[in-house]
């Protein structure tokens, strides 16, 4: 799958001119709606379906500062997944050097309750588990 591309804006920068770190888990956040999309499965479609996945956990690790109009490419890719719960893992990185690696887990919640993707959007998760066979012949 294509990579999402972020660059970085002014405001994104600390007073030190450096990517502000909390930044990162929004760039995450951008990268994962855009992997949603292009597996025809936009958070707006799943939502519609009154399906929500609230983030349980995530992790960053920083290697390299990145500055104002740099561009950060984002790999995504799903690190773990079962009927409850799925974890994406992040590489970003800015003219071939990894920046930051970072993971995030999320859950899958109907009125508030945990279900089962497979079970409640059977077509959400062909689409996952077919993307996660294409991302493993690469």
């Amino acid at each position: 799958m294509k990579p999402y591309i972020h660059i970085v804006n002014y405001y994104e920068c600390d007073s030190m001119g450096i990517t502000h770190h909390s930044n990162y888990i929004r760039f995450m956040e951008e990268a994962r709606v855009d992997w949603m999309d292009k597996i025809g499965f936009g958070f707006d479609r799943v939502e519609a379906e009154g399906v929500v996945s609230p983030v349980l956990s995530l992790s960053c690790n920083y290697l390299h500062t990145t500055t104002f109009k740099d561009t950060i490419v984002i790999k995504v890719r799903v690190e773990k997944m079962t009927n409850l719960k799925i974890t994406f893992a992040y590489t970003m990185t800015h003219n071939d050097r990894i920046v930051c690696t970072a993971q995030s887990t999320h859950c899958f919640l109907e009125n508030n309750r945990p279900i089962s993707i497979e079970r409640r959007f059977p077509q959400l998760y062909k689409a996952i588990c077919t993307q996660i066979e294409q991302d493993n012949e690469d």
